[in-house]
């Protein structure tokens, strides 16, 4: 019998997604098969999770459900193995975490298949995550709920259409480096005013959090939430202001764009 999931690929994003998915019951270890090409890498996923594993890339690409997580360099590769098996599963959703690869090139490996392409971020690893998802004209609206269901289970996930997918990539997918530079650049600042840096690393780190937190509870705009915190004349606005003075917001922004540009660049 066929399995139910198949992970094309045991890295870091594919295990990620399937420590989540049999933490949270989504799948039994008996319904998944990894293919991975590792003997080693097949040794400790059986160990850890107690799944199937193959070297055989055709054998997981005959599940319910096929999830691909190999590098984009060798989907070509990987595309050729697959024609052998098209149109065996009528009822078959591919799922697809490759970055900077269109629906229609996922397409050309899986022909006249339900393919829904995804972007993960780098915090699903943790279950705090943000999946944008973009399926193509095939996918119908239970299997669509199916893909939703799956990337659920590290975290948020959105529908976008696929050519927002750079921006998404941009914004969501380059994000964590962002975060984690202004964090790094908060403890530096706590250090330059004479915290130990164990301690400034604490604050900052939380600070983010905390906010982050706090925004997704409340709903509140963030320009509300930093309105509540600055006093007149007090020492919020002070900062702010040296925020404004040097390009704070800026930067972040353009970030984002010339992020969103190099993923338009790769997807040519």
């Amino acid at each position: 019998m066929a399995a139910k999931l198949g992970l094309i690929g045991g890295g870091v994003m594919g295990t990620a997604i399937l420590s989540r998915l049999l933490a949270r019951q989504v799948y039994q270890p008996s319904e998944v098969l990894v293919s991975e090409l590792r003997p080693e890498r097949r040794a400790e996923l059986e160990s850890a999770y107690g799944v199937k594993t193959t070297d055989d890339t055709v054998l997981a690409a005959t599940a319910e459900v096929v999830l691909l997580a190999i590098k984009p360099q060798i989907f070509a590769i990987v595309a050729k193995q697959l024609a052998r098996q098209a149109g065996q599963c009528p009822e078959q959703i591919v799922l697809s975490i490759l970055a900077g690869t269109p629906l229609s090139t996922l397409e050309s490996g899986f022909p006249e298949q339900p393919v829904v392409r995804a972007m993960p971020n780098t915090p699903a690893t943790v279950g705090a995550g943000c999946t944008a998802i973009a399926p193509n004209a095939l996918v119908k609206p239970e299997q669509l709920e199916q893909a939703r269901t799956i990337f659920a289970a590290i975290g948020d996930v959105v529908q976008v259409p696929e050519s927002m997918m750079d921006a998404v990539t941009g914004l969501s997918g380059s994000g964590p480096a962002y975060v984690a530079l202004m964090v790094e650049a908060l403890s530096d600042g706590g250090v330059r005013v004479g915290l130990p840096r164990a301690i400034a690393q604490q604050l900052a780190l939380q600070t983010v959090r905390g906010t982050a937190e706090l925004l997704a509870q409340t709903g509140q705009h963030p320009a509300v939430l930093k309105d509540q915190v600055t006093s007149p004349g007090g020492t919020t606005i002070a900062g702010v202001s040296a925020l404004e003075a040097n390009g704070f917001r800026s930067a972040l922004i353009e970030a984002v764009k010339a992020a969103t540009m190099r993923s338009q660049e790769l997807g040519q």
